[in-house]
């Protein structure tokens, strides 16, 4: 089964990611991949992650294709124009790559060349609803594609831990509407405000894969509470990391926990590894996956 009939079928899915380098020279990240062989459904990889200049994820999801591998190709509305954008989901298509993972993506003043000028022609909701109006044979100002159309299984994100929440859940709304078959989620730790979140979707059928990421110290965890909005890592938790003697045990312990409470409440995880995807196998086999 390919990731868009794993969806149907109700299977528990697990995803995981890559980052391209900056340069290309690609053994590394194939290395990576090599470690969650057999282990996960899909790997996504990241388009300009952080808005730091690197090797397109069109190039590193063909290479995963080549391998075997079932690649996510993530697409954020950051630097390209509606031309640009339509122009690579149908290279994308014609290339075999066949999920997507639409995105706004981070502004460019975050990244290594913050002089760079954003384009954000579209948002996320847009992007989704040309992306579905390409399956069903035309571009965007409604002009006849040639042949047969492409095929895709599109995916967006949300954050559960958002204040306020109802915006996110409305932008929910209107990426189903507009063709979301799957949401990968923020970082998740603290559980009860995750399932704060799904009592308040109950109402929406979709697929919601739990983000994982994998912490690497308490400083880490510290950093993500003050900056990355949406994310709470309990106290608890950077107690835990700050006294781990093994801070990679530690990490794997605390991942493998949260997937295990969060299987029964959602249709999969999606694991952010951040450099660690040789943890991952020993995280899912903890978890019991």
């Amino acid at each position: 089964m390919n990731f868009k009939e794993k969806i149907k079928s109700g299977k528990f899915l697990v995803t995981s990611e890559i980052g391209p380098p900056k340069g290309i020279e690609t053994a590394g990240i194939l290395e990576e991949a090599e470690f969650i062989r057999n282990k996960v459904d899909a790997i996504n990889v990241t388009d300009l992650q952080s808005s730091v200049m690197r090797l397109g994820s069109l190039a590193v999801c063909i290479l995963l294709k080549q391998r075997g591998f079932e690649p996510i190709y993530q697409l954020t509305c950051r630097d390209r124009n509606r031309l640009a954008l339509q122009s690579d989901l149908l290279s994308a298509a014609a290339l075999g790559i066949e999920n997507v993972l639409i995105l706004t993506g981070d502004h460019p003043t975050l990244g290594d060349h913050p002089e760079a000028k954003a384009v954000f022609d579209l948002d996320s909701v847009q992007l989704l609803q040309i992306a579905k109006k390409l399956t069903e044979g035309f571009d965007m100002k409604g002009n006849k594609l040639e042949g047969r159309p492409p095929k895709f299984c599109l995916g967006a994100v949300v954050n559960p831990g958002a204040d306020p929440l109802e915006p996110q859940i409305i932008k929910m709304e209107k990426k189903i509407e507009a063709g979301a078959e799957f949401f990968q989620t923020q970082a998740v730790y603290d559980i009860k405000i995750f399932e704060n979140f799904l009592k308040k979707i109950k109402y929406l059928k979709t697929t919601i894969l739990a983000g994982i990421v994998l912490l690497k110290s308490a400083a880490m965890a510290r950093y993500m509470n003050k900056n990355v909005a949406g994310v709470s890592v309990p106290h608890e938790l950077i107690k835990e990391m700050e006294e781990a003697k093994e801070k990679t045990e530690k990490s794997v312990e605390i991942a493998s926990r949260l997937i295990k409470e969060l299987r029964n409440m959602c249709q999969g995880i999606h694991i952010m590894p951040i450099g660690w995807n040789r943890l991952v196998p020993k995280v899912l086999e903890v978890a019991g996956l």
